[in-house]
């Protein structure tokens, strides 16, 4: 019998309590990514749990021990507990009565292999008993973790029907759990049924695709997609050609000790044209800010400068370390950026008026010349 690792999240006061609440055990378990994870080894940030209970007898068991109950999503069986600090999200057990690609109707079960049977991917389905850590595992998961093989299941093609993102997050897993050419059948399902992806949300599809290019290295999962046409239906201003591009940035961003960034490396996929960049931006439903940003990396460096804070003054610290980036700066001279802040012009239009400047547009061009000297001298000049 596998059992969980010893899991700190099982000795924090807020896990004890809600555990206790709920009767953990066979009535609640430790479902999905932190079971995995914490049997790959890998840092386990959030835990969910599934339970037999119906959400009603969740929140009454909750807040008769004291503990916060949020209905965050009740419908689907899912109550928030805040409990001494932890946040844990308790499903009850489920199973799909009808489903269209984009959303499912549910009823509620306490069948724990009925629940696995709805859920995505075999290393997702897995279920841990926070008092004896035996885990549960009805499709196989257990033999795909060791060999790091993303495999769906049942017939993948009816998965993808009920939940068309499940193409998108088939890539994502393989991206960051998997190891060599994603599973076949897998593949071939996704492959066939890519044009699925156009009825989903564009805010869903964006919040994948940024997923998938922030694991540490997208690229042989993103051929594999581009090969396969996955994104021709949703994003296909994305561009293969430019996939060594997003090789060079990742060493670079690596080089220069800098987290990834989707968005960078989104953009090194893309034509540097603003108005694309700018369009796609809109479709995607980025940010403002995050559109903003997109948009800028468009501009790219004609020549790495040897000095980088004046870039850094003109675009932003942020700013220039992507345009940096993106054209395969030097480490150092990223690093030279490490605790720049943006200086203030120690001379101001009062200064220049004291001079004898008439009051006007003259002061402003005056002091705009004078800015621009001062940050091509590094902008270290004091008044």
């Amino acid at each position: 019998m596998t059992r969980l690792p010893d899991l700190a999240w099982l000795k924090r006061t807020g896990a004890k309590a809600i555990l206790a609440a709920l009767d953990g055990g066979e009535t609640t378990r430790i479902v999905g990514g932190a079971v995995r994870d914490s049997l790959l080894g890998l840092p386990v940030s959030d835990v969910d749990l599934a339970t037999r209970l119906a959400p009603e007898e969740v929140v009454r068991r909750l807040e008769a021990a004291g503990i916060k109950a949020v209905p965050t999503g009740i419908a689907h069986g899912t109550v928030t507990a805040v409990a001494h600090g932890d946040v844990v999200e308790v499903t009850t057990l489920r199973r799909d009565v009808s489903t269209d690609g984009r959303h499912a109707t549910v009823a509620f079960t306490d069948d724990w292999r009925a629940d696995a049977a709805r859920r995505d991917f075999t290393i997702n389905a897995l279920y841990a008993d926070p008092a004896t850590r035996e885990i549960a595992d009805f499709f196989g998961g257990l033999d795909d973790l060791p060999l790091r093989r993303v495999r769906f299941i049942g017939d993948p093609r009816q998965r993808i029907a009920e939940d068309h993102l499940r193409i998108l997050r088939f890539f994502r897993f393989h991206a960051r759990f998997g190891i060599g050419a994603p599973d076949a059948e897998g593949y071939a399902a996704c492959r066939a049924r890519a044009n699925d992806l156009m009825a989903l949300s564009r805010e869903r599809v964006r919040d994948e695709v940024l997923k998938l290019l922030a694991v540490a290295d997208p690229v042989p999962t993103l051929l594999a997609m581009f090969d396969g046409g996955i994104f021709t239906p949703v994003v296909p201003e994305l561009d293969a050609g430019r996939l060594p591009d997003l090789t060079r940035l990742i060493a670079a961003e690596t080089a220069a000790r800098e987290p990834a960034s989707a968005l960078r490396r989104l953009a090194a996929l893309l034509p540097p044209d603003a108005a694309l960049l700018d369009g796609l931006a809109a479709r995607l439903r980025l940010s403002n800010l995050q559109r903003k940003s997109l948009v800028a990396m468009a501009v790219r460096l004609d020549r790495v400068p040897s000095d980088p804070r004046p870039l850094a003054y003109r675009a932003g610290r942020e700013g220039a370390i992507d345009a940096l980036l993106l054209a395969d700066a030097p480490s150092g001279t990223i690093r030279a950026l490490d605790g720049w802040e943006r200086p203030k012009l120690p001379i101001s239009g009062r200064d220049l008026i004291a001079m004898g400047l008439k009051p006007g547009p003259a002061v402003a061009a005056a002091l705009a010349a004078v800015e621009r000297r001062w940050v091509d001298d590094g902008a270290t000049g004091d008044r």
